[in-house]
């Protein structure tokens, strides 16, 4: 191969990973990613692990524990990696089998910063079938471990002594040495106040308005044109990259918002600089610039219901947060917030681009040979690429996308979601290192018998549609 063909090979290659990931940054995630990146910082921050975890013990009742753990796996927004250390943590102070599994399963299936891209990138019955089925397929999975181990969860729950003290010497049975015993998890009385749960919905509200496809929010109430006049050539280079000057200037906004969270965000917990204010001030600013209606090459900005609709709701987020929270802890949740982004959003990037190269290399007719109808073995194919090809959080969207458009069935797609995030080969050693062998194996086959059959029933119930 000459030098020239190598350069016109690696050009095919590399540009349509550069459009994807230009495609993905205008369009996908600031309605989307950005308020969602905002919730889970704010769930991490603001809500009481013990406020959850509390309800999980051997004592609680299983209309309590099971609800609990589904809601909990939410509430604590976290990946499948950061799920395994906080599910080891429950099950060794004292959770329940059941309650320990429902949580391990439903905290990175329903991790808010999935669905919410989930819904943008692939559709919201995708999104939402995700989030019915990981809730439904958690609770069923930990009742039927629960009722499997029934034996193993008496003697180990006879065996383990709670004690509603925390680090105070008390007096052993029988005379022996005074010892000092902790709270255990499960007996904390932490409680998230009011004004919590209020910019909670607000959080959510503006989500849901940015992500939500019904008329009242996309529709136009009315128009005008921008007062400016770009150079021909700047609009040509946009339309080569399939890009409207809305996702140009927004793109540009990414940037800006990168580098004052970098000196903003990097060090809040100590201080508050200018660069902080202009962080916060930039990611509204964002989210309304991406709110409006824009044709591609044109000037005309639409004013849509969900312009209006993000602008009262950042306006009451805002209100909520200055009010009733103080500056510690809104720094906490600034930081929280950048934590996430650090950790996830490098990985996303490379995701996408990735995904976007192997979209132009991976034969469509190999796709929809393996996946491209709707059968057992083919969502059991969507399964095991779940296991053999672990993703980080977020990233499986994009790969499920590039699948999506090259003919996989969307039961199949949906099999692999709802593996994906639960039997990665690192998870299953993780989870045998905690629970041992059998409980394990156990565990894998529940999780891939009931992916496999909601992903074929899935496909099947489209079909009938």
């Amino acid at each position: 191969m000459s030098f020239s063909s190598l350069l016109a090979f690696l050009g095919d290659l590399l540009w349509p990973g550069l459009t994807s990931l230009l495609d993905y940054l205008a369009a996908h995630v600031l309605l989307c990613l950005v308020p969602a990146f905002v919730i889970a910082g704010f769930m991490s921050a603001m809500i009481p692990k013990e406020a959850i975890t509390r309800y999980l013990g051997h004592k609680a009742r299983k209309w309590i524990s099971y609800p609990a753990a589904a809601a909990g796996g939410f509430l604590l927004a976290v990946c499948s990696c950061t799920i395994l250390p906080l599910f080891a943590g429950i099950w060794k102070r004292g959770a329940g089998l059941g309650p320990a599994i429902t949580f391990l399963f439903v905290g990175p299936a329903v991790n808010i910063l999935a669905i919410a891209y989930t819904g943008a990138a692939i559709g919201m019955d995708i999104a939402l079938a995700r989030i019915v089925l990981s809730i439904l397929f958690g609770l069923v999975i930990g009742l039927v471990m629960a009722w499997l181990f029934r034996a193993e969860e008496e003697k180990r729950a006879a065996a383990e002594q709670f004690v509603p003290t925390n680090g105070i010497r008390r007096a052993a049975p029988g005379g022996a040495a005074a010892e000092t015993v902790q709270l255990s998890a499960f007996d904390g009385q932490a409680r998230a106040r009011p004004a919590v749960w209020v910019l909670f919905l607000l959080l959510i509200g503006a989500l849901v308005v940015g992500t939500l496809q019904v008329g009242v929010l996309t529709r136009a109430w009315f128009e005008f044109r921008l007062p400016l006049r770009l150079p021909a050539g700047l609009l040509v280079s946009l339309e080569r990259f399939e890009l409207t000057v809305q996702g140009a200037s927004l793109i540009g906004m990414l940037l800006l918002i990168a580098l004052a969270a970098r000196l903003g965000l990097e060090n809040v917990l100590e201080r508050f600089n200018g660069w902080t204010y202009a962080a916060i001030a930039l990611v509204g600013l964002t989210l309304l610039m991406a709110a409006p209606s824009m044709a591609q090459g044109s000037l005309v900005v639409g004013v849509t219901g969900r312009l209006i609709a993000e602008a009262l709701l950042l306006a009451g987020i805002g209100a909520v947060a200055a009010r009733g929270f103080t500056r510690a802890e809104i720094g906490e949740w600034l930081w929280e917030v950048w934590k996430f982004v650090k950790q996830i959003f490098p990985l996303l990037i490379v995701g996408v681009f990735v995904a976007g190269m192997a979209k132009a290399i991976i034969p469509q007719a190999w796709v929809q040979a393996v996946a491209g109808r709707n059968t057992l073995w083919a969502n059991l194919i969507g399964v095991l690429f779940g296991v053999f090809m672990y993703f980080p959080t977020l990233v499986e969207v994009p790969i499920a996308r590039m699948f999506l458009d090259l003919g996989m069935h969307r039961g199949p797609l949906l099999a692999y979601l709802l593996a994906d995030p639960e039997l990665s080969l690192q998870s299953i050693l993780v989870t045998g290192r905690i629970l041992g062998r059998r409980k394990t194996v156990s565990y894998v086959v529940l999780v891939a018998v009931l992916s496999t059959l909601a992903g074929y029933l899935f496909g099947a119930f489209l079909a009938g549609l």
